[in-house]
């Protein structure tokens, strides 16, 4: 966890979880809860505005999120996590916290994540060639999260950790564009 950075009031809340859930052993299912509960708050801007906005109170937040867990079916140590950010007033930080403990978690399994930018769906082949190559450079195991944005014509853009590799179309016409203004 030491090679992991997360900081600020989400990633104490973050790292406290993770602690309480590796004692419980149920870093697996705290995780899975987090994600489901991640895809419910992207899916619903009903959800969304209830954890972000101020306006409601600790007791009106507490209560609505209470109904929310319950009907997901999360409990336990996650239901018990969210329902005491709730109480602190903390809600509005959840999506950071959930995703600062999918990074704690990552780097506990000597996994890492490669934010890949491509202009078209890549096929599976593709996909495990480029997983398998970010393995054998890293050492560790490497997830992909692929992002598809036609606006880079082609090619694609990785980044892993502090590094980078544009080796998009759009990034290589406009290195060209810049070398013939230069030549004028």
């Amino acid at each position: 966890m030491a090679d992991t950075i997360v900081s600020g009031m989400a990633g104490r809340y973050a790292t406290a979880l993770f602690e309480l859930a590796t004692e419980a052993g149920a870093v697996d299912s705290v995780k899975a809860d987090l994600d489901q509960l991640s895809v419910m708050i992207a899916e619903s801007a009903d959800l969304a505005r209830l954890v972000k906005s101020p306006v409601f109170s600790a007791e009106e937040q507490l209560k609505a999120i209470s109904a929310v867990l319950d009907r997901a079916g999360i409990s336990g140590l996650s239901g018990n996590f969210v329902k005491l950010v709730a109480q602190n007033r903390r809600l509005f930080a959840l999506p950071r916290m959930i995703v600062d403990y999918a990074a704690i978690v990552a780097a506990h399994r000597g996994e890492t994540t490669a934010q890949v930018t491509v202009a078209t769906p890549m096929s599976d082949a593709h996909l495990a060639a480029l997983k398998e190559t970010l393995a054998e450079k890293t050492g560790k195991d490497v997830n992909l999260d692929v992002t598809v944005d036609p606006s880079i014509l082609g090619g694609l853009i990785v980044k892993l950790g502090s590094r980078m590799v544009d080796a998009s179309l759009k990034t290589k016409l406009n290195s060209i564009r810049h070398a013939m203004k230069e030549v004028r």
